[in-house]
Parts: C-alpha cells; structure tokens; sequence
C-alpha cells in the first residue's frame, strides 16, 4: 500500500544507488552505532519483557538485520525495535518498573512502547478520558481500560507480520456509547518497501528499521455515530527516550497565517527555550524535564515528523496520511468552541506534574485520523510508518539536509545551553 506521501517532494531529494536490501555495511553501521551508546539492547528488552509478559511476537526481516518486539497484552502495541538485529540499540522507551511490578496505575498505565494504539478526544464536551460533568483536571483524566488494560486477541501472524483484534464498548463526556471493533496490524518492512515509502533511495551504509501498523475501527453497534454526540478518531503515539541531545523536528507549510494553526498551548504554553520555529520547520526539545504539547492543524501539517541525536546522528520518523477535508477531533483539556478542528500531528515532551511526580520521563510522536460519522458495520483504516535511521555522523547530516533543509549542526544550536 503507497501512501499519499507527494507533498514530502518538497522536502526530499532523490539520492544516492539504488539498494533493495540492506547491506552488511549498513548492518555493521547499526551494530557500531548500538555499541555507542547506554541505551538497552534489543536483545535485553525482549529478555526483560518476556520474563514479565506472555503474548509477544518479534518480527525479524530475512534480507537485514531489523526487528520489531509486540506485545499483545498491551493492546497490541510496538514495544521496541532495532536497525542492528539481536544487539542493536532498543529504540522504545519501556517503563521497566511499572511493567515489572505487574500492577495498574491509577490514570494511565505509561508501559512504554514506540506506537501504541489510542482513541481520540481526549479532552473537550466529546471527550473519552473524563466523566460526564468532571472538570478537565488531572485528577479526574483516566485513560480508558480498552486502550490501557486491555489484551488483545492475536489473530494472525508470520515472520514480518502481526494481526491482533478486540472488540469494546466506550462511552464519551457527552454520555454517548460506542461499540467498536479495532483490529491492529503490523509489518516490518524491507529496504525496498521503505525505498517506496520515503519516495527516495537511502545510502546503503545507513542501517534502518521500519514497520508500518494498519488500524481499522469499526463501529460494532447498532446506531451511526453523530457529530452532535462525539466522533472518533484513530490516534497513534510513539514513546521514546528522552535526552538533552534530542531535538524534535516537524516540517509545515510556511505561510502568513502558519502561527495560528501551531497550538503550544495544550498543558500552558510550552516553557521558554524549548520551542524554535523556523520558517517551515518547527523544533522542541525532547529531554523529559518539562511537559508540554504541541500540533499542527491539517491545513499546514505535511505527512512527516520525527526526532534526532544531534550528536550520534541517528534519525527517527513518523510517516502518515492527512486528510484535507477531514474532521479532525480537538484533544484539549477545555469545553471547546470547534471541537472537530484539532491537530493531525502532535509531540510531546514529558515533565513533572504538578504534584511533582511524573509518568516517565519519555518523549512522544504523535499521529491522528480524521473523524468520521460511521454507520453500523462501517470502518475507517488509517496507517503509519515508524523509521529508525542510523550511519556514520557524515552521511546523517546529509540526510537530514534532505529531509529538514537543516543540517544537525544548526539543529543543535537552536537551543543554546
């Protein structure tokens, strides 16, 4: 399946050979960028989560050495993956302590994980994570079990692929039920695969991972869904670790009005020197001392966001869909005025709470469908692409030249210390 990915021409550049399956070289770059690190192997995380979880499927790519970790007990989420095989770098953040202790958190269980699958609103007179008649605090926010606790039924599987399924009933702020059927899959994909998906060829020194998840919600009850009572949207968010190396980059359309459909202010406004915007590219810090959110509307948002190690070089980003005449649900935490003009893009930099406790630290991409009125027995499928890039530092800031216009360098010093 190919993306409608055209608008990311403005951003891409055709280069290098071509390089259907990725090469020892770029095998031994993930392997020697894994061993510069602190981070976890991919081989330690999969130890670690199947000493405390059942249900787990690891994907391995036959022509590379990429692999993709899911777990089925957590809703059938991307827990971690690596570009280096066995012995590469663990790309997700995992919440070691809280999935060790085998207990539930009040609020949210933050496991971890690099996609995991969420329902939109958030917040707002249609929300899905506050009571009827609750004020939008964070006392009373509590994620819903179906997309927190729930296990999901695995209903397929082969060495690049995963299909789990779960059927649940949720209710709205607005006192709407929704009886919905979500099935969740996920692939690993090849070098050649990834090739369509960027729209360009990758050095062959430059090892990668990539998987794409597939997320249809159908409407299992008996009644439509109505604008009037709150519709859903399909919500993809990736934890990750945070440092005061990472930088988040989200590319936008540039124009006169491009400020006002940038919204910094989900939690209060981002603190100072943690956001830069720069013509059509925006910046945040991703160290997990300070929460804040920000989105981008549909109308400037461009099918791409992501994050890099200004200082190994190492890229990670998001791929998906936008559509333009799409409703998209407002997630924030207020009665809104425009409840279906939202964000399809959203980061995320985590921070003590207000109480001084604090769910992570972790950072977060985040992607939305649009929201649709479904009929019974209707469904609305929406995907997205995870890409993990690593190489010599040379070759990344090439590539990231490409892709943001910006060299890592000058990303780097966006933020002066």
């Amino acid at each position: 399946m190919k993306y409608p990915f055209h608008v990311l021409s403005l951003f891409l550049l055709a280069a290098c050979n071509q390089a259907p399956k990725q090469t020892d070289q770029a095998k031994q770059a993930g392997q020697q960028a894994a061993q510069t690190t602190d981070a976890a192997t991919f081989q330690q995380d999969e130890n670690f989560l199947h000493n405390h979880l059942g249900n787990l499927v690891t994907l391995k790519n036959p022509d590379d050495s990429s692999m993709v970790l899911v777990a089925g007990d957590y809703q059938a989420r991307v827990m971690t993956s690596s570009a280096g095989g066995y012995h590469g770098k663990s790309y997700g953040w995992l919440n070691y302590k809280l999935i060790e202790s085998g207990k539930y958190n009040p609020h949210i269980n933050a496991y971890g994980g690099e996609e995991r699958f969420w329902l939109g609103p958030e917040g707002g007179q249609y929300a899905l994570f506050f009571p009827k008649g609750k004020p939008f605090a964070f006392e009373h926010w509590q994620t819903p079990g179906l997309i927190d606790t729930a296990v999901f039924d695995l209903k397929d599987q082969s060495s690049t692929a995963v299909h789990y399924y779960k059927e649940g009933v949720l209710q709205n702020y607005a006192g709407a039920d929704f009886q919905v059927g979500i099935s969740r899959k996920i692939t690993l994909l090849n070098r050649a695969s990834l090739t369509q998906q960027l729209g360009f060829t990758l050095p062959q020194s430059i090892a990668s991972v990539a998987y794409r998840t597939e997320n249809t919600l159908t409407n299992k009850g008996k009644n439509a869904w109505q604008e009037s009572t709150g519709l859903l949207s399909i919500w993809l968010l990736g934890m990750f670790t945070p440092s005061d190396k990472t930088v988040i980059v989200v590319p936008f359309k540039a124009g006169a009005n491009a400020s006002a459909s940038i919204h910094d202010d989900y939690f209060g406004k981002i603190p100072p020197g943690y956001l830069q915007v720069k013509d059509s590219l925006l910046l945040m810090k991703a160290n997990g001392l300070k929460r804040g959110k920000v989105g981008l509307a549909p109308e400037i948002a461009i099918p791409m966001a992501g994050s890099v190690d200004v200082e190994s070089g190492a890229i990670t980003l998001i791929l998906f869909s936008i559509n333009k005449n799409g409703k998209y649900v407002n997630s924030k935490w207020e009665q809104q005025k425009e409840p279906y003009k939202g964000d399809v893009v959203n980061c995320y930099n985590d921070g003590p709470l207000e109480d001084g406790s604090q769910m992570g630290p972790f950072y977060e991409l985040e992607s939305s469908s649009d929201a649709r009125p479904l009929a019974p027995g209707n469904s609305l499928t929406y995907s997205q692409t995870t890409v993990h890039l690593e190489g010599a530092y040379a070759t990344m800031d090439s590539l990231a030249q490409r892709l943001w216009h910006m060299s890592i360098q000058d990303i780097s010093t966006a933020f002066p210390k």
